[in-house]
């Protein structure tokens, strides 16, 4: 594992606790210049697990580099790092002399961090308490070569802990991204979500409804396998913007575990479709945002 993300306990000679503010403040200066660089940043987060939240992250970032904009795409999923299985990235990423790290390119427009890129045993759990966490988070911000981005998409882990508090902390003009799916289970987690931004002072972007829908390979027929329309229907109420459904499709579950580019194999798909149809909708806000600015 990379040396900037290695943390040990204090020993005699460690720093004091005004170096340790020292370095702290100098770490928040590198902080504020990295992020000054990225035009636009999305949190993509969800209430609950299995709605397919790192799946969209992935395909956001991918979609988004396809129309040219420069991407990076963070992955703080620090248990359950699966964007570079997803995206089909190798290879263990390693500190350059003054210790920051290059991240993995994926493609001309899109590179990509993520601690499944900088261990060496992806078996290996990642057995981190919160205040680690925060420090990794930074670490990923401060210690990484973005240079200038037109988008950061970061992918976090499920639920409210301390990821996506991290992130609203770290990245203050972050906005969210929010993942479900359908049935009435999930929209009670994602409400969840909804109050935690609301709490925090996060801009919520949108909401995006996945998994909506299965089109049959043998009689070409939708089925609602988890019902549909709940995602709006919760926007709605929760008066956040609506910014599409994603149908499900059986070719995307074996692109990502195959780490081959979905929407480069099947560009014509309903979910290629609808990805390129919600990115639309993401450059055009954010391009009309900046000139009204």
């Amino acid at each position: 594992m990379s040396k900037t993300l290695r943390i040990s306990k204090k020993k005699k000679g460690d720093p004091s606790l005004s170096e340790r503010k020292a370095a702290m403040a100098a770490q928040d200066q590198t902080i504020k210049d990295s992020l000054s660089l990225v035009e636009h940043k999305f949190l993509v987060m969800s209430g609950k697990g299995g709605v397919g939240k790192t799946s969209v992250a992935a395909n956001l970032a991918t979609a988004l580099s396809r129309r040219g904009a420069k991407v990076g795409l963070m992955d703080v999923d620090l248990h359950g790092p699966d964007i570079p299985r997803i995206l089909g990235l190798k290879g263990v990423l390693e500190a350059s002399v003054d210790g920051r790290i290059t991240p993995k390119p994926y493609s001309e427009n899109l590179e990509v961090i993520s601690v499944g890129s900088m261990a060496g045993d992806p078996d290996k759990a990642v057995i981190w308490r919160g205040p680690l966490k925060l420090q990794v988070i930074r670490q990923f911000i401060s210690g990484v070569q973005w240079g200038k981005l037109d988008y950061l998409i970061i992918d976090s882990p499920p639920g409210t802990g301390d990821e996506p508090l991290t992130v609203a902390q770290t990245i203050p003009d972050a906005k969210a991204i929010i993942v479900t799916m359908p049935q009435e289970m999930c929209l009670d987690d994602v409400r969840k979500s909804i109050n935690f931004c609301k709490t925090v002072k996060m801009e919520i972007f949108g909401l995006i409804e996945n998994m909506s829908g299965f089109v049959c390979p043998h009689c070409g027929k939708p089925i609602d396998l988890f019902g549909t329309g709940g995602g709006f229907r919760t926007a709605a109420a929760m008066n956040i913007p609506f910014l599409g459904r994603i149908p499900l499709d059986p070719k995307m579950v074996k692109s990502a575990d195959a780490g081959e580019p979905y929407m480069e194999e099947y560009p014509d798909s309903e979910a290629t479709k609808a990805y390129d149809q919600i990115v639309a909708r993401i450059m055009g806000a954010e391009r009309t945002k900046t000139q009204m600015a």
